[in-house]
């Protein structure tokens, strides 16, 4: 328990920090999407205090193939629209303005000839002011632009990769760009790791499936600080954390209660289990796992043992009585 400001005590939460190797897990969609997906699952564990992520600039400019895929298409889409060819069912409206243009190309002409001019005069503006007045200025007509902010994603490209970095910013993520040297991004992840050991949190994510965090998991654990990995492949991190869980689902929101089950309890729930055997009428053995009745070879494995005698009313002469019983595994 723990007092509040206003007097009152209430229960402690667990601290939950995420640590996301983007170099080893990108994102397979939309940036803001799967930052969202990941505080979720982790804000079930406890209080969000620290979401990092962590690569070097090839994975900022790197453009992956689903990128290219809707970029193609939008690139195709506008030239059968100024051909012709294609009549949009709904003029393409300005988000900004509100303006109505046929085309999608003539709305980003628009975007760009009356509202990106403006936003330069804005930052040219904001760059002969100091002080206070240009944090009043750049918090009112620049970072709080949010007319001009969720219509500039949508309608225009980005010139260097595909807007990576600011949308995981826009959902709450620090983003850290590395120097360009091996395993750099690995050991700014576990810098960070080690400081949030030091801090004091209860849950650690980890999102990747690089083998070389083994040793800074066993530490963790160690420690007492539940782990827990988010990765494709569950292997060598998923044998030292507490807990794996699929990127694809983290990203999909198709994450379950039954996943989130730690492997102590699993096990512990696993053991409890009971195993029964009887026979029926017709002189066959009967399976029970767990109150349910299981097929022979289904789950079991049968070994025979000279300690428990089988069949008193054998009628084969070849019967041996020393090899006559079973065990059920």
């Amino acid at each position: 328990m723990v007092k509040t400001k206003q007097g009152t005590y209430v229960q402690k939460q667990n601290k939950v920090v995420v640590l996301w190797d983007l170099d080893n897990k990108p994102p397979r969609g939309p940036p803001y999407d799967a930052a969202l997906s990941l505080k979720t699952l982790a804000e079930t564990f406890g209080h969000l205090t620290d979401i990092s992520a962590y690569a070097n600039r090839h994975t900022f400019t790197h453009l992956p193939e689903w990128v290219l895929n809707q970029r193609r298409e939008r690139k195709n889409l506008d030239y059968l629209e100024r051909k012709g060819i294609l009549n949009p069912s709904e003029p393409y409206i300005c988000s900004v303005c509100g303006r109505k243009c046929k085309t999608n190309v003539d709305l980003k002409k628009h975007f760009k000839q009356l509202h990106e001019r403006e936003r330069q005069k804005k930052l040219n503006r904001l760059n002969s002011l100091k002080g206070k007045k240009r944090q009043k200025y750049k918090e009112r007509f620049v970072s709080g632009d949010s007319k001009y902010n969720d219509a500039v994603r949508g309608i225009l490209t980005p010139k260097i990769g595909y807007g990576l970095a600011s949308e995981l910013r826009r959902a709450g993520v620090f983003v850290k760009t590395v120097e360009d040297k091996p395993q750099a991004a690995d050991w700014a992840l576990k810098k960070r790791m080690m400081y949030s050991l030091d801090r004091g949190v209860d849950w650690l994510f980890l999102v990747s499936d690089d083998s070389d965090f083994s040793e800074m998991l066993r530490r963790a654990k160690e420690a007492n600080l539940g782990t827990v990995v988010v990765g494709d492949v569950d292997r060598a991190l998923g044998r030292h954390a507490d807990l794996w869980v699929s990127w694809n689902d983290v990203e999909n929101g198709e994450v379950t209660e039954k996943d989130l089950v730690p492997k102590s309890r699993e096990r512990r729930r696993t053991t409890n289990a009971t195993t029964t055997t009887t026979m029926d009428e017709f002189g066959d053995v009967l399976i029970f796992h767990d109150g349910k009745e299981m097929e022979m070879g289904e789950d079991f494995m049968l070994e025979y043992s000279d300690n428990e005698y089988f069949d008193d009313d054998s009628d084969d002469e070849d019967f041996d009585e020393e090899d006559d019983g079973f065990y059920i595994y």
